[in-house]
Order: C-alpha cells, then structure tokens, then sequence
C-alpha cells in the first residue's frame, strides 16, 4: 500500500482583525514579543497581567508609546468584548493551562507560548510589507527554523513589494471597468507586476509608476519587451545576489553562458524557456552577432528576457554589445551585476587587491590582451605596485609571466591563481610571477582560472593553497587539492 504524504495537522488562514481586539494576557517578554507582532496590524491590543504579576518595564513602555490598554489582575468579563484572538503566555505551565481554558469556553481562539498541545492556532514567522504578508509555520515544532526561513524569503522580497500591491488595490476597480475578464486582464497584471509599474515603484518612483499603469491599461494586449542583463557571479549559488534572484523568477526567456551552472539557471521560473548560448573556450554554440539578434527578436516579441552571464555583466562579458543591439532596436533593458571572478578568487585566499602604502590600483585584463607584439598600456601601472586580474589567464600565463619580467615587473612579486573562484570545488596556487610558467604542468586544472599579480597578493592566506613550481611528474601523479566548505575537509588538511 502507498503511503500518504504527511499533511498538515494546522490549516493556514489570516484573521480579519481590523477593529478587533486582540487580548494578551501576561505581563513579561514574551507578552511583548506577542504584543509587538500584533501591533504590525490594525488590531487593538488588551494586555491583562496576571494578579501579583509585574509588568516588564518594556511592556510598560510599549503600552505607553502605543496607547494600548494594559491593567493587572485576573480575567473578567469586561475583558472579552470584542476580542477576535486571544494570546496566553504568563510563563507558568498550570495557569496557563486555566486562562486557556477560561478564553476557550468564549469561543475564543487562543495561542499559548511554547505550549503546542494547548493552541487552537499556531503564531507565523510573520515576513511583512503591508498590505502583503507572508506567514511561515512549523505547527509548533521548529520556531528557530520560522525564523531562519523568515529571513530567506524576507530578503528575497523586494522592500517595495508591499507599495506595489497597495499601488495595484488603488487600480483594481479601474481594470475591472476598462478590461474585460480573461486573457486582456491577465495581461495587464502580468505586465503591472513584472513590468514598467513595478520597476517604477522599485525605483520609488510613484509618480512613473502610475505613468505606466495608465499606459499599461491603454495598451493592454500590446505586449512590451524587457531584458536583463544579469551578472551569475562567479558560480555559488548563495553568491547570487537577490535581485539577480528575482528577476529569474520573472524572465519568461533565459539565455545561459556555459561557465553558468545549472543550479543558477534553475532558480528561473519552471516554464521559462532556457537556451544556451555557450560563450566558453572552445565552447561557442552561437556568436556574439547571434546572440545579439536573439536578444532584440525576443524583445520584440514582448518576451522578458534575462541574459545570464557568468560573473559580471560589465567586465569581459561583452554586455556593451548587447546594450547598443538594444538600444536600436527600441528594446528596453536594465544590467543587474554581479560578483566577479577577481573579488572571488581574492574572497578565497583572503587576499587584499588593494594595500594602503602598497598597492593603491587594479587593473582587469584578459590573458587575449597579452598576446599582441606589444604589451598594452597598463603594464606600465604593474610596475608602479598596481595588483593585476587576469582572466582567462591559464593558456597565456608564460607569455604573461614572461613580458611583465622584461618590462621590469621583479620576478618575485607575488602571484595568486584560484580555478573555479568562489565555488566549493575551487583550487587554490601561489607562488611568485617566476612560478607562473609552471601553471601549464597542472593538467588538472579544466575550470576557469583566474591569476592575480601583485605586491598586495603576499598578504594572501596560504594554508589551503599549493606552490605553483612543482615537478610535472608531482602533479600528474598526486590528486589535484579541492577546498571546499566542509569542516571536517578542513581539519583534515
């Protein structure tokens, strides 16, 4: 026989409390903690603490600051009028169980603290942004795990989401007279909360906001197309960051690079279309020119797109391409940046880009930009202390190495290469730009390498990361060294 899935023993809902009382009967902290969580709605708050019980001197302020209702004694009949939800939480476990019993016999739900077994309801982790609430329970069992959650989800809500939905009630009998039921309204909605109206109001533009939500009803049925031009970071996932998050959640389009991994990709939306674009060495499925058209044929074809992209969009992401392809074509976009490999990869070794009375610039590069006869203008910063991130540096580290030398830059300056920054799979090296010739030897290095030169690296945390000069024999033959993020690894090394 199968089993069934668990189901829930507490069925969710909201209380109307507008114009209601709620009572709170207890006079110490935890009455506080219930009567500030009440206080987030429009209910009136009636505290009773129990007889011989003095209230906390922060309950007493609250009251005072509030003007809420607060008297000491036991529970009369005065004490129940109009009270829609009753909370218990005196502290002791025998008088708890008698008020909830008195409050009962009302018909009066009632939550008593940290007493499951006692609650006709169960109080959320409660994530507010009025008129919008978002309300996490665990039954009782878990309420450091409602809090935990609460933080996620209320950082993942934009701070503004609770003025767009006050915007969209102040629209609602508008679109209800000027579009008719089904498709044409559904649009608008989808267009109002994802759209124009809600970049407006993100903004704090109200003003815009309402600008767009009359355009919106004007043109309903025409659809307009946005893209977004979203920086993945360096690969984690919790290095994503939140409005990289939220625009996923409304593309209906995803155009992924190949560094991008698939647990990023899958934070879109489940019924968003997801095309690769490749845009890795070796790895082109579709040019620079391609992409570009894709871009502005989605985009004209009213679909949200986002363009992910591996680290940030700005740097060696060609976004300027992409930008300038949209801009003529009337396309409207927005660029949401990310964390860049240089910041990981110095993030993993504890490693300073910048050194007060030592290291005062940093310079971006590619290893494609040393490959000319020349070496480009800003080798000449590299021997003024400036810290230099190359990308993409694995095949050209020699050559790199090699002409900085002969341009001056001291062959033992620091050097720092990360594989895979920012991930728990990465690999760490270090040595001096002497060593960098050695970067070829390590044939186990497949991921993304990212090498960073400079006086400033010698203050780099080492204990995790291996020489760069190493036999060839030694590194074909030993196990590549991954640090990762588990503890028990670390103690190990």
């Amino acid at each position: 026989m199968r089993a069934h899935p668990a189901r829930l023993t507490a069925f969710p809902a909201f209380f109307r409390v507008d114009g209601a009382v709620v009572l709170i009967v207890g006079g110490g902290e935890e009455a506080l903690n219930k009567a500030r969580l009440v206080a987030e709605t429009t209910a009136q708050i009636r505290i009773v603490a129990p007889e011989g019980e003095q209230p906390d001197a922060g309950l007493v302020q609250f009251v005072l600051d509030g003007g809420y209702s607060l008297r000491t004694g036991t529970l009369q009949d005065y004490d129940f009028t109009n009270v829609k939800l009753a909370f218990v939480a005196t502290g002791d476990a025998v008088r708890d169980g008698q008020i909830a019993a008195q409050i009962r016999a009302r018909h009066i739900p009632v939550n008593v603290v940290d007493r499951p077994h006692l609650c006709d309801f169960f109080t959320p982790a409660l994530v507010a942004h009025a008129p919008v609430a978002v309300a996490i329970g665990t039954e009782g069992a878990g309420p450091v795990l409602a809090q935990k959650l609460r933080r996620e989800i209320g950082a993942a809500l934009s701070p503004q989401i609770g003025a767009l939905a006050q915007l969209a009630a102040d629209y609602r009998e508008k679109v209800e007279h000027t579009l008719p039921q089904g498709a044409a309204r559904r649009q608008f909605w989808n267009e109002f909360f994802n759209g124009a109206v809600m970049r407006a109001v993100e903004r704090g533009d109200l003003k815009a906001a309402r600008d767009s939500a009359d355009a919106a009803l004007s043109e309903a049925g025409i659809p307009s197309g946005y893209v977004w031009l979203v920086g993945a970071g360096p690969g984690a996932e919790d290095l994503l960051t939140l409005r990289a998050q939220r625009v996923l959640m409304q593309a209906d389009v995803i155009l992924y690079d190949a560094l991008v991994p698939e647990g990023v990709v899958a934070m879109g939306r489940r019924d968003a279309v997801r095309i690769p674009v490749g845009k890795r060495k070796g790895c082109h499925s579709k040019s620079q020119s391609e992409i570009n058209h894709l871009l502005v044929e989605l985009g004209m074809q009213g679909k949200r797109v986002v363009r992910l992209k591996s680290g940030d969009p700005l740097i060696f992401g060609r976004a300027g391409e992409e930008m300038a392809a949209l801009r003529a074509a009337g396309i409207a976009f927005e660029v949401v940046p990310g964390i860049t490999s240089a910041f990981a990869a110095a993030a993993d070794m504890n490693l300073p880009l910048t050194l007060r009375g030592v290291a005062s610039s940093l310079i971006f590069t590619t290893g494609h930009d040393m490959a000319g006869d020349e070496l480009p203008d800003w080798a000449r910063l590299a021997l003024s202390g400036a810290t230099i991130a190359v990308y993409m540096g694995a095949s050209v580290a020699a050559s790199v190495a090699g002409r900085l030398m002969n341009a001056g830059l001291h062959e033992d300056t620091a050097v720092a290469v990360v594989e895979n920054a920012g991930r728990d799979d990465r690999t760490m090296l270090h040595g001096l730009l002497k060593d960098l010739a050695h970067l070829e030897n390590h044939k186990e290095l497949s991921g993304p390498v990212m090498v960073i030169i400079g006086d400033a690296v010698a203050g780099a945390s080492l204990e995790h990361a291996r020489p760069l000069a190493q036999q060839q024999q030694q590194v074909s033959d030993a196990p590549s060294l991954r640090v990762t993020r588990s503890k028990t690894q670390e103690k190990a090394l």
